[in-house]
């Protein structure tokens, strides 16, 4: 099985996940047989920074994989991929690693259009010039998914001090 997961850097498995899907500058592919990582590949996207509805998912199609992994994406990437028959899974933070962990493990399962598609009414298509006024947001927004995986990481750690 081949995962895909949307990358701010070209660290492999140490990789910071985008929050955001179609304009991320990387992606993993990582290679998975029987829950074990068989080979990791870091590529660009060539879509990074604008791109139109269906290129990127057309790209991940191409690269043969089975899973897409992300932090957010809109409605129409989502359609894309089912069209593809390509599993997505949003709501991804943190590193790549970890990701690929909460995957194997059944915690990301399912794809739900990313807040910032619903709320300003695109899906992931952003205007001429948005992804770089889009920075700051795109900073904080992925501050707020790791200070929610902290959490749930606390949460889980005062459990097992309580055991």
């Amino acid at each position: 099985m081949r995962i895909a997961i949307s990358a701010d850097d070209g660290n492999g498995l140490d990789s910071v996940v985008s929050p955001h899907f179609g304009r991320c500058p990387y992606f993993v592919l990582v290679d998975v047989e029987e829950r074990e990582v068989k080979a990791v590949q870091v590529i660009s996207n060539p879509y990074y920074g604008q791109h139109q509805p269906g290129q990127v998912p057309g790209f991940i199609h191409d690269q043969q994989a089975d899973v897409m992994l992300t932090g957010g994406m809109g409605s129409r990437a989502i359609a894309f991929f089912q069209q593809f028959g390509i599993q997505a899974a949003t709501g991804a933070a943190g590193t790549v690693r970890h990701t690929l962990e909460q995957y194997l493990g059944g915690g990301l399962r399912e794809a739900a259009p990313c807040r910032t598609s619903v709320e300003h009414g695109h899906d992931d298509v952003p205007a001429e010039g948005e992804y770089e006024q889009d920075e700051a947001g795109r900073l904080r927004e992925e501050a707020e998914m790791l200070q929610q995986q902290l959490a749930e990481v606390t949460d889980r750690l005062n459990k097992l001090a309580m055991d």
